[in-house]
């Protein structure tokens, strides 16, 4: 999800001011045009289908995991609901949150592996399901602020964090989460746990690369359509699939018929040590959704330079840090901008903001109704493993992406080395600082923080003419 803060002339008009911008014949509806009802709601329905498994992935990665299975149909619930809330307010503008485009907001994938390691303490502790998502949500809300504050200094963010330091986080990232996925190809971390001697057994794993196999080939495709909606496609036939196979097992518990969102339902648990995570990683989200909305505003035919661009970008982060405050006060993960939601908007021509008020409803609407989770809880876990097992491959691919970009010599070389050594050490031995204090594993016991404040520290100290020779590294 993350690109870098710049785009090729080669991709705008030649024109700088919105309004010749947004004369460009490629686009149908532009940013401010009101498409009809009909053009409105298949241009929003396009934009649900593309972004609705990211946005309950998340959610039910953390309540297997963390083993809140009933809870799971009330936070998908939520997590649409609050999805719909976001999305509303980057494409409405309320007051000066939000930046005014098809910015579609969902849970973010980046906050997965600090979310688990944060729930493990909590349980570890003897803390119950409620506390555990007391002192989640709490500390998402409280560690919000961070990205709230930085919309103010966003243009000058970059003199920070490099792209090695943004290359390094998302490689780490996704690194650490192809785990999970591959977990849940096996069975899940619960079958591994209780039932090892049934975890990864040959229907799983048929059912599990199946659904890999059916994405790549489905991605292979000449069919725009058909490679913007694989994933769902992959997911619908790898649960038949599973079904065949006897694997698949369909319970429906008692839930409400409506989901009434409550303010910190669970409680509000505060845990300082995770504050400090989480808030590096709403740092690391600024970044993301800049690049998101900058993108944004290539493909709606906007300008990427000048005040106007940087209105909307401040507006779009700081939007991105209230609606994840939004998120943790109704009981759902930390939000961010959707990429995918771009090829959609190149895809159909339609950049009118006006189609992510649609979306909004949308999403809220299927978030009011708590069925929705309960049926999508009974995903297998094969079927999801094989579909986020691509999607964090290609999360790290995206931080290899953004490495190879720059010209590695011999200081860039050592920061990434040391970095990635540091973070993915933490992943490997989690044991690591099992005699530290609590505040010490809580901060350094998540292998993107390390990661990433490694890159940081070491960007700061080490001269820029580290390098003794001026010869790149191939």
């Amino acid at each position: 999800m993350l690109e870098p803060i710049k785009q090729s002339n080669d991709a705008m008009c030649e024109a700088r001011t919105e309004k010749a911008v947004n004369t460009c014949e490629d686009i149908l509806y532009t940013v401010d045009d009101k498409p009809g009802l009909v053009e409105s709601l298949f241009a929003a329905l396009q934009h649900v289908l593309a972004s609705f498994v990211s946005i309950i992935t998340p959610t039910l990665i953390i309540g297997g995991v963390l083993g809140l299975a009933s809870e799971i149909p009330y936070l998908i619930s939520m997590a649409l609901f609050v999805s719909g809330v976001g999305t509303f307010i980057q494409a409405r503008r309320v007051g000066p949150v939000g930046c005014g485009l098809i910015c579609v907001q969902g849970t973010s994938f980046a906050f997965l592996g600090t979310i688990l390691a944060t729930g493990f303490s909590v349980k570890a502790s003897g803390g119950s399901n409620d506390d555990v998502l007391a002192t989640i949500f709490a500390v998402c809300f409280l560690a919000a602020f961070v990205e709230i504050f930085i919309s103010f200094f966003i243009e000058k963010l970059g003199k920070v964090i490099k792209p090695v330091v943004t290359g390094v986080v998302i490689t780490t990232i996704g690194v650490y989460l192809i785990k999970v996925g591959m977990t849940d190809i096996g069975g899940g971390q619960w079958l591994l746990t209780n039932m090892p001697e049934k975890f990864a057994s040959p229907s799983n794993l048929i059912v599990g690369f199946s659904v890999v196999a059916l994405v790549v080939l489905l991605n292979a495709s000449k069919n725009q359509w058909v490679r913007l909606t694989a994933v769902v496609v992959a997911m619908i036939v790898g649960w038949i699939l599973a079904v065949i196979l006897g694997i698949a097992k369909f319970e429906v518990g008692e839930f409400d018929l409506i989901a009434m969102p409550i303010p910190f339902k669970y409680g509000f648990n505060i845990d300082f040590g995770a504050m400090i995570a989480f808030g590096f990683l709403y740092l690391i989200t600024a970044i993301e959704s800049t690049g998101d909305i900058t993108a944004n505003c290539a493909v709606s035919k906007l300008p990427v330079k000048g005040a106007n661009y940087l209105a909307r970008i401040r507006a779009g982060v700081l939007g991105d840090g209230v609606n994840s405050m939004i998120a943790a006060a109704f009981n759902t993960f930390p939000n961010t901008t959707f990429s995918q939601n771009n090829g959609v908007i190149q895809l159909t021509g339609v950049a009118s903001r006006y189609i992510g008020l649609w979306i909004g409803a949308i999403l809220i609407v299927l978030g009011l109704f708590p069925v929705v989770g309960a049926v999508l809880q009974n995903i297998p876990k094969p079927v999801l493993g094989g579909a986020t097992l691509v999607m964090f491959g290609t999360v790290a691919a995206a931080g290899v992406k953004i490495l190879a970009s720059e010209k590695i010599n011999r200081r860039s070389l050592l920061i990434i080395a040391v970095s990635l050594g540091m973070g993915l050490g933490v992943s490997f031995v989690p044991e690591l600082f099992i005699n530290a204090p609590k505040l010490v594993t809580a901060i350094f016991g998540s292998a993107v923080t390390v990661s990433g404040l490694t890159a940081i520290v070491m960007t700061l100290i080490l001269p820029e003419n580290y390098s003794a020779s001026t010869e790149h590294v191939n």
